[in-house]
């Protein structure tokens, strides 16, 4: 019988499991000792990623309405080729055969994303697509045939364009309890099969990306982030960022209370890890790196895990970053039951305050710090390097 008692020591063990193992792998990475896949515990996952608008294509087939990247992608200049995802990698019609290939490099895991799309063209505002609802549970059953283990990204950087057009999707409250109302039919419909839910997919870097840069949807920012129609890049990133954190909480609040104990499964939101080291042996860069590794992953974590954002963010950005009631405190404050983050590299940071920079990095919705990926002339190392990952994990972990 699963019941909470049962859950929360599942919960304790995974915590106490992934902490041994950091520690195991910590061992063998300063020891300079090669790995192999037999030194890892059995059941260890090894996968792939995805997301539902990069490899499904079938964009117009079988009820799916259109979602902001369908909009973009065609709009000349948006796309430096030009190019879209309408076929993508064909991934609608050919995922049997994907997952055939994932079965015989060994994968026993896989990390999608559902199109919010295909199960709701046209957000609340319209009905329930069945052929979306059919397509994904034919997809989770096909995995599991191959003993392949689903983990389910509820958003991925997509959402309905109607959301975009009644009333700026992120940008407003409203969005929260369209969030919760999609994600309810996922659980509904998928949680019997699904143990691993993620509810979103890097909020911090899609809001610097389409709020802050303007170069994803809505292509929303301002001087000297970008030349946008509209936006206000100080400000609409930190909006955007606080409405996916409490659409995250209510998801996984009703999740919990309806779905969980008798499913089995757990929730989480993914943000995207930078690892920040400073340019120079500077204090000031040493203080900077630190600030903005705060202005990062904690961003989204802290507040799941302590009820508010990094005190970094709200020493230097003040009134501009929002708050939580009392009662959103409550929903957000440990509403994810593991800790999942996307890292890509290691940066340089050096500090804006007492030093001079550009007009982009010193600003407060940067933290006053300026990031790149070069010293003199010279870049950090290679773009993909297992270290960075190993030093944003034990960062994240253990504060150092």
């Amino acid at each position: 019988m699963f019941n909470q008692v049962q859950l929360l020591m599942e919960k304790t063990y995974i915590t106490f499991f992934l902490v041994s193992f950091f520690l195991f792998l910590l061992s063998l990475v300063r020891s300079n000792e090669e790995i192999s896949r037999s030194q890892f515990p059995r059941g260890f996952f090894f996968g792939a990623a995805t997301s539902s608008y990069q490899v499904e294509g079938a964009v117009f087939e079988d009820g799916k309405g259109l979602n902001n990247w369908d909009i973009f992608s065609h709009i000349q200049g948006n796309i430096l080729d030009g190019k879209n995802a309408d076929v993508a990698d064909d991934h609608y019609h050919q995922y049997e055969e994907d997952f055939e290939l994932m079965h015989s490099l060994g994968m026993n895991s896989y990390r999608f994303s559902i199109s919010w799309t295909r199960i709701l063209p046209r957000g609340r505002f319209g009905d329930i697509n069945p052929s979306g609802i059919k397509f994904y549970n034919k997809l989770i059953d096909s995995l599991l045939l191959k003993g392949i283990e689903p983990f389910v990204t509820i958003s991925h950087h997509d959402i309905p364009q109607e959301l975009e057009d009644r009333y700026q999707s992120w940008l407003s409250p409203l969005i929260q309890d369209d969030f919760e109302y999609y994600a309810d039919i996922c659980f509904r419909n998928f949680g019997d099969r699904v143990k691993y839910w993620i509810t979103i997919n890097e909020p911090n870097l899609f809001s610097d990306l389409a709020y802050m840069r303007g170069i994803y949807p809505p292509s929303r920012c301002s001087p000297p982030f970008g030349n946008c129609s509209s936006g206000d890049s100080d400000t609409e990133p930190l909006i955007v960022v606080h409405n996916m954190i409490l659409s995250h909480a209510k998801a996984a609040n009703i999740y919990r209370k309806y779905y969980q104990v008798k499913q089995g499964g757990y929730i989480t939101i993914v943000p995207h890890a930078e690892m920040l080291v400073p340019i120079s042996d500077a204090e000031a860069d040493r203080e900077a790196a630190n600030r903005a590794m705060a202005f990062s992953a904690p961003w989204i974590l802290d507040p799941l895990l302590h009820g508010d954002y990094p005190p970094e963010m709200r020493q230097y950005l003040g009134d501009q970053l929002p708050t939580f009631s009392p009662e959103e405190v409550n929903i957000v404050k440990g509403s994810i039951d593991y800790i999942g983050f996307n890292h890509y590299s290691t940066l340089y940071a050096k500090d804006c305050i007492q030093s001079s920079c550009d007009s982009g990095s010193s600003r407060a919705i940067q933290g006053y710090v300026y990031i790149t990926g070069e010293r003199n002339g010279t870049l950090i190392g290679d773009v993909v390097l297992p270290k960075h990952s190993y030093d944003s994990i034990s960062k994240l972990l253990c504060g150092s």
